[in-house]
């Protein structure tokens, strides 16, 4: 014989109503500690086990949960100090170059070394270059671009196919493009976030707007 489905309807008592009193009064069971061992609850492998172990397994969850949480911020805020000590070192040698070569040099071989990025370039945007136009019009419209480029462009910007990019307009009246290539195809994407570019953009466009 088989067991019919009591409709949700015909239940005998409200248990949206069960869990809002529960709620609302968390110490119910320390007035009735007895309920918490006579309560039963499935567990997949261990079968029935009591309120109080479930809870106490649920604590370790959350306890386990917790410290990776923990790990990943402690590991990202120690790459964030790292970027920040770097930037700041890089901007100091930016600030000591005498002429437009120097900055590009310093430029390129601190954020090779630092980063491994295969490709460091100012590139200027002239009018009679139509394909280097379109890049700046299609690829930069919101300023910055991350990703991955057609092999036409990314042979036209840096003279070989790349993996990923981070493409960066320093000013609208500056028609200059500060182009960052990493091999790893995956390096560069539209949701990272561009706070050491941002810097490096804002210096870069008034070291060259004296030099």
């Amino acid at each position: 014989m088989t067991e019919t489905m009591i409709p949700q309807s015909n239940l005998p008592f409200d248990e949206l109503i069960i869990r809002e009193y529960l709620l609302d009064n968390p110490d119910f069971f320390n007035r009735y500690p007895e309920l918490l061992l006579a309560m039963r609850l499935p567990h997949l492998d261990r079968g029935a086990v009591s309120l109080v172990e479930r809870r106490q397994e649920l604590l370790r969850q959350r306890v386990a949960q917790l410290e990776e949480e923990i790990t990943s911020l402690l590991a990202m805020a120690a790459r964030n100090e790292k970027i920040f000590v770097f930037n700041t070192e890089l901007s100091f040698k930016l600030l000591d170059c005498v002429n437009l070569e120097s900055l590009k040099e310093v430029l390129a071989d601190s954020l090779k070394e630092q980063f491994h990025f295969t490709h460091v370039r100012l590139i200027s945007v002239l009018e009679a270059d139509v394909e280097m136009k379109a890049i700046w019009e299609q690829r930069l419209r919101k300023q910055y671009y991350f990703g991955r480029l057609t092999q036409q462009e990314a042979k036209r910007l840096f003279g070989s196919e790349v993996g990923s990019v981070a493409l960066v307009k320093l000013a609208d009246d500056m028609p200059v493009i500060f182009a960052v290539a990493s091999q790893d195809a995956a390096h560069f994407h539209p949701d990272m976030d561009n706070t050491l570019l941002e810097q490096l953009r804002r210096l870069l466009a008034h070291m060259l707007a004296k030099l």
